[in-house]
């Protein structure tokens, strides 16, 4: 009886071997008007639930002191603010400022985070569409109000140099969110995730199984969802912009939501995706844009001059045409699926 009982003793700890057999972490929730989804493998001593709590705490910073639809934000204030003196603002808020100034002066001004009063005026706003395209005029009068030049950023505040100045971080918040939440994974010591904010990622390491993160990049069609091209891209950020979905038709022309803050009209070339891999989020997030604005042609110069892994897709005729940088070849796997 009693060797019985040692054998079921036996079978009983090997079973509950099998039951602790690692799988791999996924949180999720929302954050930004969107959603995000944090995967990694789990180490000896991390509390998973301590970790999504420092996350969902980092997003919530992120969000009161970035968001433009939250008037208390810390950016709502300052784009409140029509004093002469200058606004102190957090150190968080002034990097992405500054980097968005970077990549604003890199690219020769396609990305302006003051664009937002002419975005809004082509109806690609939070407000409706517009009922009818902008007069030139209109046009013209609404661009003079930005100009990313008119932000002046000190050490610890920014002044507006036009007291009416909106500024718009959504092309390139997200990506600081997730660089954010990659330094809560970091800080825990886990080094193996895939961190994603409304299709803007960063991933390290590999998954539980061994594997390297793969990544889908989308064709750039409105009419149905498939794939271009799956790759792989080693221990990066990825962004990816587009003109393929958030457009309208008049008269029989097309406007897309992506505006020329150089001439504050959509844009008209045939580039309708760029994406970008870079080891910040927040850059390739910027620079997806800048490029998108650019055309293929000026984005792909761009890429080569500044060795940035980038991959464009153009629209030749009823053809998706391929650009792909230097960098790119050598930094990133494309996967056969």
């Amino acid at each position: 009886m009693k060797q019985i009982v040692l054998i079921l003793s036996g079978l009983l700890f090997l079973s509950a071997c099998a039951d602790r057999t690692p799988i791999e972490v996924h949180l999720q929730g929302s954050t930004m008007g969107t959603t995000y989804n944090v995967k990694y493998s789990p180490i000896e001593g991390v509390d998973d639930v301590v970790v999504h709590q420092d996350i969902e705490d980092t997003l919530i910073r992120v969000n009161a002191l970035m968001s433009t639809y939250d008037p208390a934000s810390e950016l709502s204030r300052f784009n409140q603010y029509n004093g002469k003196d200058t606004f102190p603002l957090s150190a968080e808020t002034l990097a992405v400022m500054s980097e968005a100034k970077r990549i604003a002066e890199l690219t020769d001004g396609a990305l302006d985070i003051t664009i937002g009063p002419v975005v809004n005026l082509w109806g690609f706003g939070p407000t409706q569409r517009a009922e009818k395209v902008p007069a030139k005029p209109v046009v013209e009068q609404t661009l003079a109000q930005t100009g990313i030049e008119k932000l002046i950023l000190g050490r610890n505040s920014a002044h507006k140099a036009l007291p009416a100045l909106y500024v718009d971080l959504s092309t390139i918040a997200k990506g600081y969110g997730v660089d954010a939440v990659v330094s809560v994974l970091e800080a825990q010591g886990l080094d193996n995730y895939l961190v994603e904010i409304g299709g803007e990622m960063r991933v390290a390491g590999t998954k539980l199984n061994g594997q390297r993160w793969r990544i889908a990049i989308e064709k750039p069609v409105s009419t149905e969802r498939s794939l271009q091209k799956i790759i792989e891209i080693g221990n990066n950020g990825i962004a990816t912009s587009g003109d393929y979905r958030n457009y309208y038709e008049q008269d029989g022309v097309r406007y897309s939501h992506i505006i020329d803050p150089r001439t504050g009209y959509p844009i008209q070339h045939n580039l309708v995706s760029v994406t970008v891999v870079h080891p910040s989020a927040m850059t390739a997030d910027g620079l997806a844009t800048a490029l998108l604005v650019k055309g293929a042609a000026e984005a792909m110069n761009l890429a080569e001059e500044n060795e940035l892994a980038v991959l464009l897709i153009s629209k030749e005729g009823d053809e998706f045409v391929e650009w792909i940088s230097s960098a790119f070849e050598r930094d990133v796997t494309t996967v056969t699926p």
